[in-house]
């Protein structure tokens, strides 16, 4: 920024290299929130790429390699298919993967609470709809 002192006052001039600054943070700006939105995008299970998979907390290399070794035999139904077919899986770290955002068949497991970060507008069950669902064992007692 550059001041000229003028007989009636004081101008500010604004020179390129500010503008162009100005510029220059604004589109990195607008790339981190870009990548923002997209980080937290849900995962479906049914159609991710190892990359994709091993993005969601807890899934390395190794279980990436066994669910699509799995996937190729067949998609997975829903969370309990998923858990029987998938080594390694069982119901407490399938549930880490759903508040991660992974989802199966479109759905997040019942049970597991979205994380903030990873809502990405799934409906999440109350305790009261899970009851009628016919799932006691969560229903409010």
């Amino acid at each position: 920024m550059r001041v000229r002192l003028r007989p009636g006052g004081i101008t500010l001039e604004i020179t390129m290299f500010l503008k162009q600054f100005v510029a220059s943070v604004a589109a990195v700006l607008f790339a981190l929130f870009a990548f923002a939105g997209s980080a937290w995008a849900a995962v479906e299970v049914n159609g991710a790429d190892a990359s994709q998979l091993e993005s969601i907390k807890g899934i390395g290399p190794g279980l990436s390699g066994k669910i699509l070794a799995e996937r190729k035999q067949g998609n997975f139904k829903d969370w309990s298919d998923f858990e029987t077919r998938v080594v390694g899986v069982g119901e407490k770290n399938a549930a880490g993967f759903s508040r991660g955002g992974l989802t199966v068949a479109g759905k997040a497991k019942d049970g597991a609470q979205a994380s903030p970060d990873a809502g990405h507008g799934a409906k999440t069950a109350s305790r009261k709809q899970v009851g009628e669902a016919g799932n006691t064992s969560l229903a409010k007692k």
